[in-house]
């Protein structure tokens, strides 16, 4: 019996309320020999469950029905509509709008928007391609101009740089905690995630070793989201000793990689795409997605962003060389850089004492909740009191396992209201979880 027909079955027991909230499942064993199936295929069926948000597994409690619904997928792709989002990060802070507002009357001028409204291609223009080898470089590290292409946003940039290294039904290797729309635009592509395991400074060498053929691996060595760790140099050097040694090319997310002065593991990699965008650097309402590709790969990469209608808008690009060269883009970067510090330092006054990881340089941060909590449950009760949050369930890469922790997006809310919603939280984890219904 196929393992999706009975992942289906359950589903529908679920949706329609037949197993309800909070239903506790058999164990594998006992579910396969109940169903008249493998303990493998019982297995399958399990991790498909957790694949579509249907239930959640916790290590040393069971497989429980989940307490709300899932949020694998929307959380990250659409605003939440919470009084308090701590689901996303939109880090725009009040006067930044202004100060954006003012640099784009450069923009607006006939002769500069007239050309601005022409179609560009993948590769951008040369005055643009020098505008983001500036606006990229970090830790004494510079892209070369012409090693630069562009998408419309950095989620096309991650789409385009997958679909040009890993065919489908290859296998991609990432961190066992990732970015959860790439586990989204692997199954649309048809890739394989295998899932690495991490420590406190991200990947470990051992298990980038012990993982097999792989046709690229796409890691977050700076800021990780949702882990808020960052590799150290001994690390950063170590992972790309083994990539060069397997002959594995690199996708690097250097998304938040403007909070922070290390330098990319890009250059230690002979094949290697590193991508970012303007939309935490800027703001997400006029994006635009980079990626810095090796030489060998540049074609591949070129003709899958095209190819895949991910192309870049020539008004946010010209937006972007104008922040670039009138000195906006550095003094929105030193203001976030200084406002994440901020956020950080409520975050550790109001959850001192909890198990918070992360670094005083993130947007974000990871909570390993109190054991007598269920994240579910815990973001069903927050959400009650209108804060929003996202589960490790969103991140976790099956059939790596959810740990009961939570992702905290910091930048969302003006500070008051996100020291308000800190200190509700630290209450609500003290107190006793509420029975489930």
């Amino acid at each position: 019996m196929d393992f999706r027909t009975v992942a289906d079955r359950i589903a529908r027991d679920i949706t329609s309320g037949k197993l309800g909230a909070g239903t506790r499942l058999p164990t594998q064993r006992r579910f396969a020999r109940d169903h008249g199936i493998a303990v493998s295929t019982a297995s399958r069926v399990y991790a498909e469950l957790v694949r579509r948000g249907l239930v959640i597994g916790e290590v040393g409690r069971g497989t429980y029905v989940r307490a709300a619904p899932s949020v694998a997928e929307s959380t990250l792709a659409e605003p939440s509509g919470a009084p308090v989002d701590l689901e996303l990060n939109f880090p725009v802070l009040p006067e930044h709008t202004a100060v954006i507002a003012e640099s784009l009357r450069a923009v607006l001028r006939p002769d500069v928007f007239a050309e601005a409204l022409r179609a560009v291609g993948v590769a951008g223009t040369p005055v643009a391609r020098a505008a983001a080898a500036s606006l990229l470089a970090r830790g004494g590290w510079s892209p070369q101009p012409e090693d630069i292409l562009f998408a419309g946003n950095g989620r096309q940039a991650i789409a385009g740089a997958i679909a040009a290294l890993v065919a489908p039904g290859e296998r991609l290797g990432v961190e066992d905690m990732t970015y959860a729309v790439v586990k989204g635009i692997a199954a649309r592509l048809g890739v394989v995630l295998v899932p690495l395991e991490t420590d406190g400074e991200g990947v470990t060498p051992s298990a980038l070793s012990a993982a097999g053929s792989l046709s690229a691996v796409y890691l977050q060595p700076t800021l990780h989201n949702p882990l808020g760790i960052s590799m150290g140099p001994e690390r950063r050097l170590a992972i790309a000793d083994l990539l060069c040694f397997k002959d594995i090319p690199l996708i690097e997310d250097a998304i938040y990689s403007f909070l922070h002065d290390d330098p990319p593991l890009w250059p230690l990699v002979p094949r290697a795409v590193l991508v970012d965008s303007l939309s935490k650097r800027i703001a997400p309402g006029l994006s635009l997605g980079f990626a810095v590709t090796s030489p060998p790969l540049r074609p591949a990469v070129l003709t899958a962003i095209r190819s895949g209608s991910w192309s870049p808008q020539h008004v946010a690009m010209t937006a972007m060389t104008t922040w670039t060269t009138d000195g906006t883009a550095t003094r929105l970067r030193t203001d976030k850089r200084a406002d994440a510090q901020t956020r950080q330092a409520l975050l550790s006054h109001h959850l001192a004492g909890f198990a918070i990881q992360s670094d005083p340089r993130s947007y974000h941060a990871w909570w390993h909740l109190p054991p007598h909590w269920r994240p579910d449950t815990f973001i069903a009760t927050a959400a009650r009191a209108g804060i929003s949050l996202t589960p490790a369930a969103s991140f976790a890469v099956p059939p790596t396992t959810p740990p009961q922790a939570i992702r905290l997006a910091l930048a969302s809310p003006p500070l008051p209201t996100l020291a308000a919603a800190l200190s509700h939280l630290a209450t609500l984890a003290q107190t006793p979880e509420p029975p489930t219904d």
